[in-house]
């Protein structure tokens, strides 16, 4: 069981890496396509993949079913900052914790990385609705930037409805030339 975790792991982390790359790629974003998750690799963040690996969904939440937290998600998105999470200070006068914005470049990849894992989660089942479909189970619970939030929910309701490549233009063209 578990040499078959490593490998499934290995080739999830992989295959989701990739198509990050290709996407990132495809807006010209070639060092974060590149350097993407990297930290995955680490043991920190491996060895739970590894431990929690299942296929069809992110190995953290195993981690965070069995102990209440993730020390690998921790780790991740500690090290990422294509995660809004990164993103978050300690601010005002009474230093509480909120969302600020993210750089367009993370921001970008951000998105990107949605689309892959909604991909590589869902296999052939895919349809351009999940990322969408994934960011609303949770929507409530994030504590993200209000500008963020903003652009992610109105890319997110575009690949929906007008599709993968009509998005990725209007990135490239829009976001990312602000």
């Amino acid at each position: 069981m578990l040499l078959k975790n490593f490998f499934g792991h290995l080739h999830t982390v992989g295959r989701h890496r990739r198509l990050v790359r290709k996407y990132c790629f495809r807006l010209g974003l070639y060092r974060q396509g590149l350097m993407h998750d990297l930290s995955k690799y680490s043991p920190t963040e491996f060895g739970p993949g590894v431990r929690y690996y299942t296929g069809k969904k992110s190995p953290n939440a195993g981690e965070r079913d069995e102990y209440g937290f993730s020390t690998a998600w921790m780790h991740h998105k500690g090290r990422n900052r294509h995660h809004f999470e990164y993103w978050t200070d300690y601010v005002g006068p009474d230093k509480e914790m909120v969302g600020v914005p993210m750089p367009v470049n993370y921001f970008c990849e951000m998105f990107c990385d949605r689309v892959a894992a909604s991909r590589i989660y869902n296999g052939d089942a895919y349809t351009d609705a999940m990322p969408l479909e994934y960011y609303y189970r949770s929507r409530e619970y994030r504590l993200m930037h209000k500008d963020t939030r903003e652009l992610l929910e109105k890319l997110l309701v575009m690949l929906k409805d007008e599709g993968e490549d009509k998005t990725f233009e209007y990135v490239k063209k829009e976001i990312l030339k602000r």
